[in-house]
């Protein structure tokens, strides 16, 4: 099978005032049809600017290298009007602010419309209002018909939230990005959207690259899981295999990271990673996770190219000490 959207190499640089900051370096991903790949990482790791890369919603101060193709159709480059054509149709974003992203002026009816009519203009005004009950009815808000004539303030956080999904799937496009999709939402709301997300990605088939910094959404929903640091990828695996072996010392760090209730700790305080991510502006070579990882070998792992090691079939980590990283977690 192709993949429907293919990213290979993708380095993302912003201009700032202390010179060029690197927020993705080399990344490389494809995603298949109707499959749900996790991006986590810690913030600043490089997750959202490559979400906002593969739309074209980077600001002017960003260069971009590397491809992003999406059904053989190269993204990077491509005039502005073709992207439009795929914003909403081919690829559609759900956004972590809700309240942000909607139009505080419109009610939530009119805002569904329109996107269903930006894209078919031949549409009758009746059938959009019908399409956009349907749409929140789709994504379980109750009373659609009445609640589609109230505004974005007249919803709670997590029906702003459901709203962002069913104008998500307006035109039934092909990948959904889910941008930290459930931020700011209390466990309950939480759980309420992912179900939501994962009943709405088996109705459609659409692939979802799911971007978030939670492990637990990770778990519930993924099929395969990318690890990101730094801007570069250090781990890629099916959601099984990573967690429970996972072999870069960085994803070792984020699972140990994780509270448990049988957690033994003689102290009972949380485990965190310590240190802290290398500046974007000075990134050093070889392993970008090397002050903070406790297998580091100065004169190895400050080398380029690291290795990528092959743990399994489509399971890989970027470590130059990673039979150590293992042993040490087993």
């Amino acid at each position: 099978m192709e993949p429907i959207l293919r990213i290979d190499e993708l380095r993302v640089t912003f201009a700032t005032d202390d010179g060029p900051a690197v927020a993705v370096d080399g990344l490389s991903l494809d995603v298949f049809p109707g499959e749900t790949v996790g991006i986590v990482g810690e913030s600043g790791s490089g997750k959202s600017a490559t979400a906002m890369a593969v739309l074209g919603l980077l600001p002017d101060t960003a260069t971009l290298g590397g491809s992003i193709r999406f059904r053989e159709r190269e993204l990077i480059g491509a005039p502005e009007k073709e992207l439009r054509g795929v914003r909403g149709k081919g690829i559609a974003m759900v956004f972590q602010d809700a309240l942000a992203a909607l139009n505080p002026a419109h009610t939530v009816g009119r805002q569904l419309m329109e996107a269903v009519r930006v894209h078919d203009r031949s549409v009758p005004k009746e059938a959009l209002r019908a399409r956009a009950i349907e749409l929140l009815e789709t994504v379980g808000i109750p009373s659609a018909q009445q609640r589609a004539d109230q505004y974005p303030h007249e919803f709670s956080g997590g029906m702003r939230q459901r709203v962002m999904i069913a104008m998500s799937i307006a035109n039934d496009p092909d990948v959904i990005i889910a941008d930290e999709p459930t931020t700011a939402l209390d466990v309950t709301v939480q759980a309420q959207v992912l179900e939501v997300l994962k009943e709405v990605q088996e109705r459609t088939q659409a692939a979802v690259l799911l971007i978030t910094h939670d492990l637990g959404v990770v778990a519930g929903l993924a099929d395969r899981v990318v690890v990101m640091y730094a801007g570069g990828k250090v781990e890629e695996a099916p959601v099984e295999p990573l967690f429970a072996l996972p072999s870069h010392p960085y994803t070792q760090g984020l699972l140990q990271s994780l509270p448990r209730l049988d957690d033994d700790a003689d102290d009972g305080r949380l485990r965190y990673i310590p240190g802290r991510p290398p500046n974007p502006t000075e990134l050093p070579a070889g392993c970008r996770f090397l002050p903070r990882c406790p297998h580091a070998l100065a004169g190895l792992c400050d080398s380029d190219p690291l290795p990528v090691a092959e743990i399994a079939a489509g399971h890989v980590a970027v470590c130059a000490r990673i039979d150590v990283a293992r042993e040490g977690w087993t």
